[in-house]
């Protein structure tokens, strides 16, 4: 098999858009689970501590959060069918892609500073540029066509 069919198989499981996550993050990833024949969704949240293969059908993203004094880490594939949505609540102030240090801290020295951002436009998913040209388009030709009678 050529480098370039799996590329091309690779690219075609991929969704169109992708929310933009960096290591620090706090994110709430909301996930289907199959129970029998019924599909529901659950909501994992906590802070990204590790980020990979960013712009590859195979981006991953390790997030981990503190339950009832046991840490939970979940590695979840952005490409997924099974990852509904991926919502940024805050974004922490870091200097690494991999957050490991924190598995050993707990309480106060596991807090993250915390930036500033925009929460609306950092999860809203950039729209499909196609059906946009076409509308404008579609609008400018309806103009035309009131000009001329």
């Amino acid at each position: 098999m050529s480098f370039e069919l799996i590329k091309m198989v690779g690219d075609a499981q991929k969704k169109k858009a992708v929310i933009d996550v960096r290591s620090g993050d706090t994110v709430r990833v909301s996930q289907k689970i199959k129970e029998g024949d019924k599909f529901r969704i659950q909501i994992f949240e906590g802070t990204v501590i590790r980020v990979d293969r960013k712009d590859s059908h195979t981006e991953r993203i390790v997030v981990r959060k503190v339950t009832s004094g046991v840490g939970v880490e979940k590695s979840f594939l952005m490409h997924s069918p099974l990852v509904e949505k991926v919502e940024i609540v805050r974004r922490g102030k870091v200097r690494r892609n991999n957050l490991r240090y924190l598995r050993e801290r707990s309480g106060k020295s596991a807090r993250l500073v915390q930036k500033d951002f925009d929460r609306k436009a950092v999860n809203e998913l950039p729209a499909e540029e196609a059906p946009v040209v076409e509308e404008a388009k579609e609008a400018e030709t309806a103009t035309e066509e009131k000009a001329e009678a």
